[in-house]
């Protein structure tokens, strides 16, 4: 019994033998075959090509008709010989055979231990294109892409989705195998190609690890949330926009942190006469208190004085505290925080 490593490497040899020599004679009326000469496994020394063909189509012709299938995870896939454009040749083999005869006649007596004879392949021709479209076809059906882990934030929870791995298969190995199957009748013609598991980029403890602080601010009960490993760790009272420069609603980060913070006044009708300027941090004038932590576009979190803002819609925008409030939020708050407004 051949194995396909066995089979290919006879393959392999037998392509230096029967090519016939510049200048060969074509076949003799009733010229036989070599002695010690197979085809694709076949006996067919003593015959004359035309016999020998005969011999090789009665053995082998309706096996090159078949097709092959391609079973994995539940699935069938099939492919025709039609569709992968297979002809065989049988006048073409019976020929490389008698060439082959010849070479292996004209050769000195084999030495201890080497092949007393020689095998030719069938002169089977395929579309190698057709084949490689098949195998993609299986490679498309059967693979699926890794799926990653996600960080999802709510308004009122934070939690990750599980990540899933992947399936591939060697899609380029499997066409080589189908075009030697269709080429060879003596190999097996259903293939289990072997499912290849790929990894996501990101598992759920990778995003725990890079989302374990969390901030919501739900708008319409000024309440902040400080979630700790998706976990809420304290809740604060704050203010919000008003409705003429309402709060942006999105999902933001923390950009800066200041301690103090200077406040760069707005070029807005609003401002009055500070418009457009500078006011340092720690002064009266500056509603900026205590700390400051920005999200987007200068709108941030930080403390205010007017304490009786706190649970109304009053700022330009930005989000309210009490100081006493946001200097311990600062410090358990680091950049690059998640910030989901709603």
């Amino acid at each position: 019994m051949f194995t396909r490593g066995r089979v290919l490497a006879f393959c392999v040899v037998a392509l230096a033998c029967w090519s016939p020599a510049a200048g060969a004679s074509p076949p003799a009326p009733g010229e036989p075959i070599a002695a010690n000469v197979t085809a694709a496994g076949v006996p067919v020394s003593g015959l004359t090509v035309d016999q020998a063909a005969a011999k090789l189509d009665a053995t082998y012709g309706e096996r090159l008709k078949k097709g092959v299938l391609v079973k994995a995870a539940g699935r069938l896939f099939r492919m025709s010989a039609a569709n992968a454009h297979v002809t065989f040749d049988a006048q073409r083999t019976a020929k490389r055979a008698l060439y082959a005869g010849r070479d292996l006649a004209a050769r000195p007596p084999a030495a201890a231990g080497a092949p007393a004879g020689v095998d030719v392949p069938l002169a089977v021709d395929i579309s190698q294109s057709a084949v490689r479209t098949f195998a993609g076809r299986v490679d498309r059906g059967l693979s699926r892409q890794a799926r990653n882990s996600k960080l999802r934030i709510t308004i009122h929870k934070v939690y990750v989705t599980h990540s899933r791995p992947g399936r591939d298969i060697d899609h380029v190995g499997l066409a080589k195998d189908v075009a030697a199957a269709l080429a060879d009748p003596r190999l097996v013609r259903v293939f289990r190609p072997k499912l290849i598991k790929t990894k996501p980029q990101l598992t759920s403890l990778d995003v725990r690890k890079r989302a374990r602080t969390v901030i919501t601010i739900e708008q319409s009960t000024f309440t902040l949330r400080l979630f700790k490993n998706f976990h809420v760790a304290k809740t604060y009272k704050v203010a919000v926009g008003q409705p003429a420069y309402p709060t942006p609603r999105g999902l933001f980060s923390i950009q800066s942190k200041q301690i103090n913070p200077t406040w760069s006044v707005p070029n807005s009708p609003w401002a009055g006469e500070l418009a457009g300027t500078t006011v340092t941090g720690g002064s009266a004038s500056n509603p900026l208190k205590a700390r400051w932590m920005g999200i987007t576009s200068g709108v941030g979190i930080h403390g205010t004085g007017e304490d009786g803002s706190i649970g109304t819609r009053a700022s330009h925008g930005c989000i309210r505290m009490h100081v006493g409030d946001v200097i311990p939020l600062y410090s358990r708050v680091p950049l690059g925080t998640p910030v989901l407004i709603g």
